[in-house]
């Protein structure tokens, strides 16, 4: 059984979504199966606009 990969650097995720910053919440697609499942990467730092007070000195964030 072969198993293709399909991935998406950001270049090809731009033209296909037409959310830009700060709300492209997409790096890289890392595979996929159109009708089926997409599985990517968000790079998230410190400096995220959705921290700015969220909490002052203890930033935090929910990890899906």
């Amino acid at each position: 059984m072969t198993t293709n990969t399909h991935t998406l650097q950001i270049e090809e995720i731009l033209e296909l979504l037409p959310h830009r910053f700060p709300f492209l919440l997409v790096d890289r697609v890392l595979d996929f199966e159109e009708g089926r499942f997409l599985r990517a990467v968000k790079n998230v730092s410190v400096n995220e606009p959705f921290f700015q007070g969220h909490f002052p000195g203890k930033p935090i964030s929910r990890v899906c």
